[in-house]
């Protein structure tokens, strides 16, 4: 174990409007580490674990089909996880993120968790989430440079599953409008109150996905999570 990067997924279990099933995240999360390990693999000795199938979710409660760790037990959760690896004999972990409200918490348990260990350790951690990654070859793919991404239950969540599994997607209603409206300052994260509510739970045009898009999508996210 020591020398391997080990790559710990962390999903949700939670509503993806009425089109996708609640454990998106975790499913989508879970290819792609694999897939991107496996590449990685030929550089590297890699060692996967499980994914972590419950997140911060919270925000979704409202709709029902949600299963959310409250923001200190999931902090918790990913440290103890992450200290148990290091605990094994590992020096080197990636937190693979699948899942929005996990991704602060991430980056804080890497922190946290790093500070401690004695310099002499070698320890070196590591939290991103795929989208972070893969943004910047993604939007400069002239077929998705207009792509809300990951959105939640949008066209880019829905492409992906119709190309994991389509039989995870429902019929999806036509929209006009996206009606999710982003921070109205670049760089600050604004929430308010039933937000989620407001737009149906989920954002942009799920109905303009294809399991096509979401093929060539998957192939990008996963050369740039392997690199």
């Amino acid at each position: 174990l020591r020398g391997s990067v080990v790559v710990l997924p962390t999903g949700a279990t939670e509503q993806h409007g009425p089109h996708l099933a609640t454990g998106h995240d975790t499913f989508v999360v879970t290819h792609i580490a694999r897939k991107a390990s496996e590449r990685a693999a030929a550089a590297c000795d890699v060692v996967l674990a499980p994914a972590l199938p419950f997140g911060s979710s919270a925000h979704h409660l409202a709709f029902g089909g949600t299963l959310s760790l409250s923001t200190d037990t999931y902090y918790q959760v990913v440290r103890d996880l992450v200290e148990s690896i290091l605990e094994d004999g590992a020096q080197r972990v990636l937190l693979l993120n699948g899942h929005g409200g996990n991704h602060e918490l991430n980056e804080l348990v890497a922190r946290d968790v790093s500070i401690e260990q004695p310099s002499s350790s070698g320890v070196v951690l590591a939290a991103a989430s795929y989208w972070d990654i893969a943004r910047p070859a993604v939007l400069s793919d002239g077929r998705f440079s207009d792509l809300l991404l990951p959105g939640h239950a949008g066209q880019f969540e829905t492409a992906t599953m119709l190309a994991l599994d389509a039989s995870r997607v429902r019929n999806r209603d036509t929209r006009e409008h996206d009606p999710y409206v982003a921070s109205p300052v670049p760089g600050m994260r604004v929430e308010a109150a039933n937000r989620w509510e407001s737009f149906d739970g989920y954002t942009d045009f799920p109905h303009r996905a294809t399991a096509e898009q979401g093929a060539e999508l998957l192939e990008i996210v996963i050369g740039e999570v392997a690199k």
